[in-house]
């Protein structure tokens, strides 16, 4: 199956290097999906593999398959949830856990396969899917300086912000940096930008003192590490079908679902990246993608497979086809054997690119009529409570609940459509069972 071309006013040049910002935005993943799951008793090199096997087969085929620019790699949070809830709290050996995984991709498939997801993407309201394309970029501008030590944690006030030091200096410079090329169109922007935060994190480290994210350059000896398929097959398929680990499976599909359904339907909206009815383009190819993802994580040894709303990095890059994801996905490869490179690159390199990308994001919340009360509440809690509960799944589940509920007062029950009502209900479970 061919690649789709770029457009005429998109060179393969600008899709390439959409491609390498999305990598470098999305690479901390081969490190810390890794660090997380270990803590299950999992190999550190087992799980890496994993996910740089996960990270390349997944993009290939969002990009050669969906012919979409969006990255998928193992999920934030996911893991977090399969770590320390599954195996950790509910005393689930790591097997049993990958078994759930599996046959959570599984069920993802089937829903994909008959269009069910595909409904449930067409049952969001516009209002709420520019909301949630606005709610996603403040999400990102918050990783990005929670990232960066620019705001961080008070005990007085919940958040604030860092004193002036190495982390802050590195993080403003490459921000204006990067905003500078932006204003003047420079092709690659986003790429100089966390190029130059790189090198600038360096040098201000050492004169300002060293801190946290400002790590020293790796030496030689330590590039090369083999890859561990120690992983690969060691998934229980029956255990993990009791009646016990059902609740398992049904949260994965669960938060899986709405963090992929929203994370596609905000970039879309973003993006412009639509087809002739509005709808995101090619979603029944890109969720299948998804539910795959899912799927070949069990076997090879990772928690699930997710869209990646660091893929907006690259887009705004200018990355519009599917090339923008397989260039990224061929550069995930190579870490199969050169993961200690990636700390080369601090995590604040990637910060002004990610808090940059907010800006970009954040343009559908003009399409708001924000003076209609029945669609502006519903639209503003899922924008606000996506970066506020550090959750996409909350934002768009109390923004499904409230649209609902108001639509009812206001006396617009004929606007809630039937797969809509069919949400509510699976939402509703899904709250009740956490």
């Amino acid at each position: 199956m061919a690649v789709t071309a770029p457009s005429t006013n998109k060179s393969i040049t600008t899709e390439i290097i959409a491609g390498i910002s999305s990598f470098l935005a999305t690479s901390y993943i081969i490190v810390v999906n890794p660090a997380i799951l270990s803590q299950t008793g999992m190999p550190f090199s087992g799980v890496l593999t994993a996910t740089v096997l996960v990270c390349f087969f997944s993009s290939l085929m969002m990009g050669w398959y969906a012919k979409n620019p969006i990255l998928v790699a193992p999920g934030m949070g996911l893991n977090a949830f399969f770590t320390y809830s599954v195996v950790l709290g509910m005393k689930v050996p790591y097997t049993v856990a990958l078994g759930a995984v599996f046959w959570s991709g599984v069920v993802f498939f089937l829903l994909s396969f008959f269009n069910i997801r595909t409904h449930i993407v067409k049952a969001i309201p516009k209002t709420l899917r520019y909301s949630i394309a606005a709610g996603i970029g403040l999400f990102i501008t918050l990783i990005g300086l929670s990232n960066a030590k620019f705001v961080i944690a008070n005990p007085a006030t919940i958040v604030g912000g860092a004193v002036l030091g190495s982390n802050v200096l590195t993080f403003v410079c490459g921000l204006l940096f990067t905003a500078a090329l932006l204003v003047r169109r420079v092709k690659g922007a986003i790429l100089f930008g966390i190029l130059f935060t790189t090198l600038a994190a360096y040098p201000l480290g050492r004169f300002w003192g060293l801190e946290e994210n400002v790590k020293p350059l790796v030496q030689f000896n330590e590039v090369f590490s083999a890859p561990d398929f120690s992983l690969f097959f060691k998934l229980d398929l029956v255990n993990s079908l009791q009646l016990s680990i059902l609740p398992v499976i049904f949260a994965f599909v669960f938060t899986d679902m709405f963090d992929s359904l929203s994370t596609f339907v905000g970039i879309a909206e973003a993006a412009n990246l639509l087809d002739e009815k509005g709808e995101p383009k090619n979603i029944k190819r890109s969720l299948l993608t998804d539910a795959f993802a899912t799927t070949f994580a069990g076997i090879a040894g990772s928690s699930p497979g997710t869209a990646y709303i660091e893929s907006a990095v690259g887009i705004e890059a200018g990355g519009r086809t599917g090339l923008t994801a397989i260039v990224a996905a061929f550069l995930f490869l190579p870490f199969l054997f050169l993961s200690p490179l990636l700390s080369v690159i601090p995590s604040i390199a990637t910060a002004p690119a990610l808090v940059l990308v907010g800006v970009f994001m954040i343009g559908p919340v003009v399409k708001i009529n924000w003076n209609q009360l029945d669609d502006a509440i519903p639209a503003f809690l899922a924008m606000v409570l996506i970066p506020f509960t550090y959750s996409i799944t909350h934002g768009i589940i109390w923004g499904f609940l409230s649209f609902t509920v108001i639509k009812v007062v206001a006396g617009k029950a004929r606007e809630i459509t039937p797969s809509l009502w069919f949400v509510d209900a699976f939402v509703i479970l899904a709250l009740i069972m956490e």
